[in-house]
């Protein structure tokens, strides 16, 4: 079975390691494009991670990719900085956040 953003956005809190977000009060909202657009935020607060479907008013940090890129960058399939650079993957706001985001969750 394909990996679908609403599977991937659903997982996140089971992959979320809270030593690695020790301190952080921050919402990040993914904007994303392509085949399985819409948006969804990720509140993470005293050591928790919640996952909603929809707009933050007030996001540290916004990214935005094309939904099958993004879970390319999830899986491993394609490297988030690469995909970066090669504009795949925008970013606004706090960009140290990003940087945390891919320490802060077991990606299998």
């Amino acid at each position: 079975m394909a990996l679908t953003i609403e599977t991937l956005m659903s997982k996140m809190p089971g992959a979320f390691i809270p030593e690695k977000a020790a301190g952080l009060d921050a919402v990040i909202q993914f904007k994303f494009t392509g085949a399985e657009a819409g948006e969804w935020y990720a509140a993470i607060k005293d050591g928790k991670v919640t996952v909603e479907k929809g707009t933050h008013e007030s996001p540290k940090m916004t990214l935005t990719a094309d939904s099958s890129d993004y879970i390319k960058i999830f899986t491993g399939e394609i490297d988030g900085m690469k995909a970066f650079m090669d504009g795949k993957l925008k970013l606004a706001g706090d960009l140290n956040l990003a940087m945390k985001l891919t320490q802060m969750f077991k990606i299998k």
